[in-house]
């Protein structure tokens, strides 16, 4: 869009400024991440960050590095100055992280900005402010070595971008989300992080990554990563942590992916961790701390404004290293070693097929039991979570008969909103690969019995909205979460409550349980509470309403159940497809995907030439 007049114009300095600033500064964090890195690239042992009011009233960051002179200080505020690139062609080869000129002037031209910056040899300090682009001062200052940068008021001058500011909380989160990532990057280097006058963090330096990693995210977490194995192929070198292969677990978790020491990532590195983990069911993403080192002219740090994403001249490097790492890393273990899981139970034959008939019984039976004990394992029942007592198999010597197809009739009202999907259903098998067969009025049915589970349990959790069914656990149960996960949960107190949960702050991201939702009560409060937290990132949206909030969990806890599911003998499964007949939405799972695929007789008959 030109001007009026059609003629183009040069911008004065103060418009191109704050145009520069929304390249730059997206939010409290993004001033954050641009002044930590600077504080690293300057060497500092210790980096100290302070926020107040979510950074929106004040972002100060504080180092011991090497400091300014008064003429550099001076000269940090010119766009495109810079201590890092001499000439065009430094721009190929990029150690650093904050080699961009216009970060300071940007930040400085949307804010109230002072530096304080003193070298080590000199003997006195620098004192610089400027108020909204403009220098208001310049003086000698006494201060200890390194440099203080302090940014008031952010956007004062831009309301427009003000007001698009999200609330404390979720700007504090997103501070702690770069505080974590630049901690974990640089263990040798002491963090502290202190938000409205209180300290959260206070990481001392010198620290190895397994001691960094245990500090911020509890020894529970350390416990579940395996050790990534220095590879190098190519000279692409990895090391880090990977989560050791849990069907339990929840599927996706977070993932801390550092080239040459730059939080970043790249297509190549996501494709190569997706093709080395083993494959679960769901959609898994391990959580990993993973460190990609490489000569920096082979990366592309430019292909992304932030430098979130990266490029590598040479992919399939990368993808070797890593994949050599990681599937050496999850590799089985020797049997002495105390996290190999135990052996896996001998799969139970497939029953024999059951002719179809006509229906005979509006009532469900119980099924025969078989001749063998591994028919009939140890289950989990959906309404309870109690165990089965296992029945008393028969003498070997007398085999017994087939069991009798479990058939149940419903009163179908056409004109009900809750009508039942069939009129009746009649169980069939449960397949080897862990689908459900049943017979129906129209046809027959697979039915995929984990996202059967997540139904019902969400319908279930909706239904007692207000009154949520809790168990109380015998023993409290505290939980540590990393930093951004606490943080979204602390700003989703009530909507987690609102699903059955007791839940209160018991210290830096810690949380204390008293009570979870019922159909919880043999899930991992810890895996669940990071599977809430995942998904309250995941789908931040512009709706941030409670209700959309708490149906959010609802969904969530919901998946985590279903997770949980055990191999199901024909009792469970009549009973699991009786409480799905009853689903408002029978269909369909909380988020979407199919529970059932229906092939209708008049179909099969057609399939097989009969009609």
């Amino acid at each position: 869009m030109g001007a009026r007049d059609g003629h183009v114009r040069v911008l004065p300095i103060h418009v191109a400024n704050k145009i520069a600033a929304g390249e730059v500064v997206e939010r409290p964090a993004s001033v954050v991440k641009e002044l930590v890195e600077n504080s690293i690239d300057a060497g500092a042992r210790n980096i100290r960050i302070t926020i107040t009011q979510g950074g929106r009233r004040l972002v100060s960051v504080q180092d011991d590095g090497c400091g300014m002179t008064r003429d550099d200080a001076v000269l940090s505020l010119e766009r495109q100055a810079t201590s890092k690139i001499l000439d065009v062609d430094d721009i190929e080869r990029i150690d650093t992280l904050g080699f961009r000129g216009e970060a300071i002037p940007s930040i400085a031209s949307v804010s109230r900005f002072t530096i304080t910056t003193r070298r080590a040899e000199a003997d006195e300090g620098t004192f610089v402010q400027v108020n909204a682009g403009t220098l208001a001062e310049v003086r000698a200052a006494g201060c200890p070595p390194g440099t203080l940068v302090e940014v008031r008021d952010l956007f004062c001058n831009v309301p427009a971008r003000r007001k698009f500011l999200r609330a404390y909380a979720t700007e504090e989160m997103h501070v702690k989300s770069i505080f974590t990532v630049h901690a974990l990057a640089y263990p040798q280097i002491g963090f502290s992080l202190a938000v409205d006058g209180r300290e959260l963090y206070r990481l001392a330096p010198s620290a190895t990554l397994a001691e960094r990693i245990r500090e911020m995210f509890g020894d529970d977490y350390l416990g579940m990563m395996s050790v990534l194995p220095e590879t190098d192929v190519d000279g692409v070198r990895v090391r880090g942590y990977i989560e050791r292969p849990n069907p339990a677990a929840p599927s996706r978790r977070e993932q801390y992916v550092f080239i040459n020491g730059r939080p970043a990532t790249a297509p190549s590195v996501a494709y190569a961790l997706k093709t080395s983990y083993p494959r679960q069911q769901g959609d898994v993403r391990p959580a990993a701390i993973i460190f990609i080192d490489t000569d920096p002219s082979a990366v592309d740090v430019n292909v992304h404004p932030t430098k979130r994403e990266v490029r590598f001249r040479d992919n399939s490097a990368v993808k070797n290293a890593l994949s050599a790492a990681v599937e050496a890393a999850i590799r089985p273990a020797a049997p002495s070693q105390a996290h190999v899981p135990a052996t896996a139970p001998t799969p139970a034959p497939a029953p024999a097929p059951v002719p179809a008939s006509a229906p005979t019984s509006a009532q469900a039976q119980s099924p025969a039991p078989t001749s063998s004990p591994s028919h009939v394992p140890s289950l989990v029942p959906f309404s309870t979570g109690r165990e089965l007592a296992t029945p008393a198999a028969p003498a070997p010597s007398v085999p017994s008969p087939a069991p009798a197809p479990v058939q149940v009739e419903f009163a179908v009202d056409p004109g009900s909103a809750t009508a039942k999907p069939w009129k009746y259903f009649r169980y069939l098998a449960y397949t080897d690969s862990g689908y459900l067969l049943v017979e129906t009025d129209a046809g027959i049915v697979t039915v995929n019995p984990v996202a059967a589970r997540e139904r019902i349990v969400y319908e279930r959790l909706q239904d007692s909205r207000g009154a949520p069914i809790s168990q109380t656990l015998l023993i409290p149960e505290t939980v540590k979460l990393p930093p951004a996960e606490a943080a979204r949960i602390k700003a989703s107190l009530d909507a987690v409550a609102s699903t059955g949960f007791a839940i209160e702050e018991f210290g830096r991201d810690v949380f204390k349980v008293d009570a979870v939702p019922l159909e919880l009560q043999d899930v991992s409060v810890s895996d669940a509470l990071s599977a809430i937290a995942r998904d309250l990132a995941e789908n931040p949206g512009r709706r941030t309403g409670e209700t959309w909030r708490s149906d959010l969990v609802a969904k969530s806890v919901a998946k985590s159940c279903a997770g949980r599911i055990a191999k199901l003998d024909e009792k469970l499964g009549v009973k699991l497809v009786e409480e799905l007949s009853a689903c408002r939405s029978p269909y369909v799972t909380p988020r979407g995907k199919p529970i059932m695929l229906f092939r209708s007789t008049r179909e099969l008959r057609r399939r097989f030439a009969q009609e």
